[in-house]
Formats: C-alpha cells, sequence, structure tokens
C-alpha cells in the first residue's frame, strides 16, 4: 500500500466531472479519481477550511464516530472494476475491534480529510492509475512531463487545477 494526500480537485472538461489528484508521498506519481459534484463540494470545503451553517453528512458522521468513541483509522482505496473504484473504511469501535466498511472513495477521502486519518493506495489501483506528476525536479524525463502536461491541458480546467492545489 502506498500512502497518498490529496493533491489537487479540479473538473475534467471533458465529463464535466470533478476528480482529484491522490499524490504517493513517496514517489512524484498521482492517482486521479473521478468523483461527483457533492462529495467534490464536501472535499473543497474540507481543504479550504470553510463549513457550512449545517453539517454535510461527513461532518455529521464524524460526530457520530465521535460522540460513539469511534475512530477512523485509515482508507484504502483498494480496488478498481469496469473502472470504477471502490475504497474500505477502517473504524475502530470503542471496544478497539477495527470494521472494514465498504464505501466510495470520494466520500471515504471526505472522512479522511475530517478526522485526520491517513489515505492509501492498494499497490494494484496504483499500478493501474498512477500517473507521473511533474514538478521541475530531477530525474523526470521530458516525455513525462510532456505526458502529464497533455493530461491536464486537454481533460481538465488549469485555472481549477491552480484554485485548488495544495
Amino acid at each position: 500500500m502506498r500512502e497518498v494526500e490529496v493533491k489537487a480537485l479540479l473538473i475534467d472538461p471533458i465529463q464535466n466531472s470533478p476528480v482529484l489528484l491522490l499524490k504517493d508521498q513517496q514517489t512524484e506519481k498521482v492517482v486521479p479519481v473521478w468523483i461527483g459534484q457533492p462529495e467534490a463540494t464536501a472535499i473543497a470545503m474540507q481543504l479550504q477550511h470553510k463549513e457550512f451553517p449545517r453539517p454535510l453528512t461527513h461532518d455529521l458522521l464524524r460526530t457520530v464516530l465521535k460522540i460513539m468513541n469511534g475512530e477512523l483509522d485509515m482508507v484504502v482505496i483498494d480496488s478498481i472494476q469496469d473502472s470504477t473504484y471502490y475504497a474500505t473504511l477502517f473504524v475502530r469501535d470503542k471496544e478497539g475491534q477495527v470494521h472494514e466498511i465498504d464505501a466510495r472513495p470520494s466520500d471515504s477521502i471526505a472522512m479522511a480529510l475530517r478526522t485526520g486519518s491517513p489515505i492509501y493506495v492498494s499497490d494494484e489501483v496504483f499500478e493501474a492509475s498512477a500517473i507521473d506528476l511533474p514538478d521541475g525536479e530531477e530525474g523526470q524525463s521530458p516525455v513525462e512531463r510532456k505526458k502529464f502536461q497533455s493530461f491536464v491541458e486537454d481533460q481538465m480546467h488549469i485555472s481549477d487545477f491552480k484554485r485548488f492545489i495544495q
């Protein structure tokens, strides 16, 4: 497994759908994950440290976990089937037992951001989906940089990329 962080939230103009870029902490690769608009809003609000006047679903779930003395140990994006990602929440109850709960990656990431829990991508998903994220560091070939630049320019609004990048 590879620990990742949310590097950017942007829009794919072809599908008009939000895309999360999850950056591997050990390399310059990212895993793009297409998500729904409501989850993108919830994630963007958390990334920008903003709150709605009333709790969103992910805020409600965080509060329920806290009240029940549970905690989210980690999130794992563990498989991809027919271009759909699958994730698992690892929730520890007050007795210390860990429960694995099937969830969408977008909801899982929204929860992880709210609870400060780590996000992981399985090696299988990483190998199938990761692309290079050039940032000017040594060791990146011009071909790798051009591949990512083409991905960003052809499939995403660069203004959204800049607005949400951490």
